[in-house]
């Protein structure tokens, strides 16, 4: 890898307060200052101060700032290079410092989807906290794959059919999904071949052949892009929608449309990285998730005995 000379001398100079290229790599990756703020969790006037910075003891200039956005010069993308290998290294030693830990105590960052959090986890978690009262457990309820190599988080909790290689754990059971309405309205349908009313999603390509060969007359309502929004749009009585059984089977105000059956869906997964899984912490913690999600694993699985033709 080549490096700009420029770059490598100011820092031979003196220019040591490394978090300044924090800011510059952020920049970098948010196209400005006003998203780089919003990850790092500041006001882009103080972005903008810590970039002139780096600019003054650098002695170059790292971005051009364009209507468009800001735009990385040479000097800024050699020095967008360096913040980069300098985050993949902190967070190795940030790995290795943690698996020297003894005792289980100390702060546990766990990432796990919302829903499953709000319906499953959070009981879990409640008990945990009050058997190990000296860990401090920080939650990233989110869908998204958060990197467990840079320490975004140390456990990671999600739905996933093949996890990186670099993260090891549980796998637990195949979860399963139905196709839920609001109760009452499910309790007036007709079935066969009657009109039902559909939320569809904008990520998946239509209802399964299953659902059409039961409900060949759906009728799209409303198209949503996440869960959370499904759910609402069926407590509102805008239509059915498919689901998984965890959600639906734990919510009073749905119930199952009838003859449709379970559709599989992902496996859940208890995951950490190779560094960290002697870490006491967080052996505890698995061990500990691990117990209360196997016990819930009929709910995961759809065996509901409300519907006994469907599990």
């Amino acid at each position: 890898m080549i490096i700009d000379a420029t770059i490598v001398c100011a820092y031979d100079q003196g220019m040591t307060d490394w978090n300044d290229l924090r800011f510059v790599l952020e920049t970098a990756r948010q196209s400005g200052t006003s998203g780089a703020a919003r990850v790092l969790g500041v006001n882009h006037a103080t972005v903008a101060r810590r970039i002139t910075a780096a600019e003054t003891a650098l002695g170059a200039r790292l971005f051009e700032r364009l209507p468009s956005g800001y735009v990385p010069t040479e000097a800024g993308r050699d020095a967008v290079r360096i913040a980069e290998q300098m985050e993949i290294l902190e967070a190795d030693l940030d790995r290795k410092v943690a698996a020297r830990d003894t005792e289980v105590r100390g702060v546990l960052r766990v990432t796990a989807p919302q829903l499953l959090f709000d319906r499953v986890l959070a009981d879990i978690f409640a008990e945990f906290i009050t058997a190990y009262p000296e860990v401090e457990l920080k939650l990233v309820a989110t869908n998204a794959s958060l990197n467990l190599a840079q320490r975004e988080a140390d456990v990671a909790i999600r739905f996933s059919r093949n996890p990186p290689d670099s993260l090891i754990g549980r796998r637990f059971f195949e979860q399963k999904a139905g196709v839920y309405g609001r109760r009452d309205l499910i309790l007036q349908d007709k079935g066969g071949d009657n009109p039902l009313d559909w939320i569809k999603f904008a990520h998946w390509p239509g209802p399964p052949p299953e659902v059409k060969t039961m409900r060949p007359n759906l009728n799209p309502r409303l198209t949503v892009d996440d869960m959370t929004s499904a759910i609402a749009a069926v407590h509102a009585g805008i239509g059915a929608t498919r689901m998984s059984c965890f959600l639906g089977d734990t919510d009073e105000a749905l119930m199952r449309v009838p003859g449709i059956p379970l559709f599989a869906q992902l496996p859940l997964w208890l995951l950490t990285h190779t560094d960290l899984r002697q870490v006491p912490r967080i052996r505890v913690f698995m061990d500990f998730v691990s117990k209360g999600l196997s016990e819930l694993r009929p709910l995961f699985e759809g065996q509901n005995p409300l519907y006994p033709e469907e599990t």
